[in-house]
């Protein structure tokens, strides 16, 4: 329950963050407006040609009598519209990070640099983030798949169909979303996405009390947007709780020398240690 209430109070936080950094707020919101335009436009396209496309899919029905046509193609668009609305719900929040990845690196950044304790990111190039960010998403939504085929199934059971599957349903969504928005955040502390995982899991609480309120919050048109930047924020101090930073990253190379310098001296045996027994005393000399 602890875990629960904190995950939430992250969300909160996060948003706050970007309240009082009124610039980093405007700055974050630039990929998810690119993203809801994109999407705007291709889901007007699906709803502009969905009859066409129905139209195409069954050249068996042009003989048949007029009402049974027109129902059968009806319906059909409305299931690839439907289709196409709910694959653009599942699979914004990734194409928005991926777009916006050089976006929430720097917010990451700033969090972490006014957070204090910033680890020093690996020294990866752009292309390259880009493309391991495009391989998590993708397996992220694959595992979405695989749950959301279960729960569809599941949903025909009579009355756990029509209650626990939908709170379950919220529940996973929840939790990868999670999984997403941190994304950033631990690879800049070279986090991979398995090992990302499995801390999440570890802290389920602070993942669904994070992700949930936030899945519920995305279903209201046009939250998204201002949300975002608040909830990669967000992510980011939740990040900094599941893999905090030590002195030695804030301290970088410098930092770094001195630390082998403690751990050498460390390592010295000590003049006691290496006192050499007075003759015929069994013990070192005091």
């Amino acid at each position: 329950m602890r875990d629960l209430v904190a995950g939430m109070k992250y969300l909160i936080d996060g948003q706050r963050w970007v309240g009082r950094h009124g610039r980093w707020w405007g700055f974050g919101m630039l990929p998810a407006l690119v993203s809801l335009v994109g999407y705007g436009v291709a889901l007007a396209f699906l709803a502009a040609r969905s009859g066409d496309l129905a139209g195409w899919a069954t050249p068996f029905a042009d003989h048949w009598a007029s009402p049974w046509r027109t129902l059968l193609r009806d319906a059909l668009a409305a299931v690839l519209f439907g289709g196409g609305l709910l694959l653009s719900l599942l699979t914004f929040t990734a194409v928005t990070l991926l777009v916006g990845q050089p976006f929430y690196e720097a917010l990451c950044a700033e969090v972490d640099e006014t957070e204090g304790g910033a680890p020093t990111p690996p020294d990866t190039p752009l292309w390259r983030e880009l493309l391991v960010a495009a391989r998590d998403s993708a397996a992220v939504l694959l595992r979405v798949a695989a749950f959301g085929a279960v729960l569809f199934v599941c949903g025909f059971i009579p009355v756990v169909g029509q209650t626990v599957v939908p709170a379950l349903g919220f529940l996973v969504s929840g939790f990868f979303l999670t999984v997403e928005l941190t994304a950033v955040a631990l690879q800049r502390r070279g986090v991979p996405q398995p090992e990302r995982i499995r801390l999440l899991r570890a802290r389920l609480g602070l993942a669904l009390g994070f992700g949930t309120p936030l899945v519920l919050a995305f279903l209201v048109p046009l939250v998204t947007v201002p949300a975002m930047p608040g909830a990669v924020a967000g992510a980011t101090l939740l990040a900094r709780d599941l893999v905090p930073t030590g002195p030695d990253d804030e301290d970088g190379a410098e930092g770094g020398a001195e630390g082998n310098t403690e751990r050498d001296a460390a390592q010295e045996p000590s003049a006691a240690a290496t006192a050499r027994p007075a003759p015929g005393a069994p013990h070192p000399a005091p």
